[in-house]
């Protein structure tokens, strides 16, 4: 039985329509990159999972439940962190766990969950109205990680922390799913998605555009990204309109170029040559945050920061 499963799922509002028709396969087990720009309807899935939306047609189901029809179901079984969460400000860290606790009629022992996302003792007997962003982040995914849920769904779970922070959440990530749990991942730090997981799924328009490991996807684009280092930068639009080049970044002394997978790189390098010297080049591997733009960027030559792009959220598009 897959974790999470879609079928013909579709959500219109109006004329507009937030997914289209969208088939999603989650397996028991994996950690499941869930990508996509603003609009292209992850958060509108993510709430018909959680059974706060339902679907216009189509069916979801998690963990074998209906999200519609069995959405409490659903939720008891698993572990949320949004990216949008409010806390009671009035309570204690230590107050929300032992709430969620009793809410999952669970067993955990409060301390070692608080120990566990690196809370102190002493900050989680404080109010949660005097805590940073970082620590408010820690006590909402110590409240998802309650009552060893059998699937996550975290949304940005790096947001706001350190970097001691961010290498925690990558440990528990591994710990969940060495116990057996499924984790559903959304994040627009790429790096993060790089290191923790097994398959990502590409959201645009509504519609999963690619599925697939990252390495495969890797494979799939090839090695497209040359650096170049040149003795003047020529005129962007001219170096846009070469044959073969999707996209072109302008860096303080290089420019990056990616380029399609069958291109072909000394003519490319030969072109620009004529516009400026080139003085030398590296060929690179694509990293996943090229892939993403190369798969969503519908404009792909030309540059719109990442950041907005790729940036995630559960409470809307």
């Amino acid at each position: 039985m897959a974790a999470i499963e879609t079928h013909g799922l579709t959500k219109q509002y109006g004329d507009i329509v937030a997914v289209d028709n969208l088939g999603l396969t989650v397996e028991e087990g994996e950690v499941y990159g869930f990508l996509g720009p603003n609009g292209a309807g992850k958060s509108t899935t993510i709430n018909i999972l959680l059974g706060f939306r339902s679907p216009t047609t189509g069916q979801a189901t998690v963990l074998g439940h209906d999200c519609s029809a069995e959405s409490q179901s659903v939720r008891s079984r698993i572990g949320i962190l949004p990216e949008g969460h409010h806390l009671c400000e009035n309570l204690t860290g230590r107050h929300h766990i032992i709430s969620a606790i009793e809410t999952k009629n669970a067993s955990d022992n409060p301390d070692n969950i608080i120990e566990r996302v690196g809370l102190s003792t002493a900050d989680a007997r404080r109010p949660v109205s005097g805590y940073s962003k970082g620590m408010t982040q820690r006590l909402a995914l110590a409240i998802a990680l309650v009552g060893n849920p059998e699937l996550l769904i975290l949304d940005e779970p790096s947001s706001g922390l350190d970097p001691q922070g961010i290498k925690q959440v990558r440990e528990i990530v591994r710990e969940e799913t060495d116990r057996g749990a499924t984790i559903f991942f959304s994040s627009h730090h790429l790096e993060q998605v790089e290191k923790i997981c097994n398959r990502v799924g590409i959201m645009r328009d509504g519609s999963l555009t690619t599925v697939a490991d990252i390495d495969a996807l890797r494979k799939k684009m090839g090695t497209n990204i040359i650096e170049v280092t040149v003795e003047s930068f020529p005129d962007k639009a001219q170096v846009c309109a070469i044959a073969g080049v999707t996209n072109v970044k302008y860096t303080d002394s290089n420019i990056e170029l990616t380029c399609e997978p069958d291109a072909k790189k000394i003519q490319i390098l030969n072109q620009l040559d004529g516009m400026t010297r080139v003085e030398k080049f590296t060929e690179k591997d694509i990293s996943l945050e090229s892939l993403f733009e190369s798969l969503t960027n519908e404009n792909a030559n030309m540059d719109t920061d990442s950041e907005d792009r790729l940036a995630v959220s559960l409470g809307g598009e």
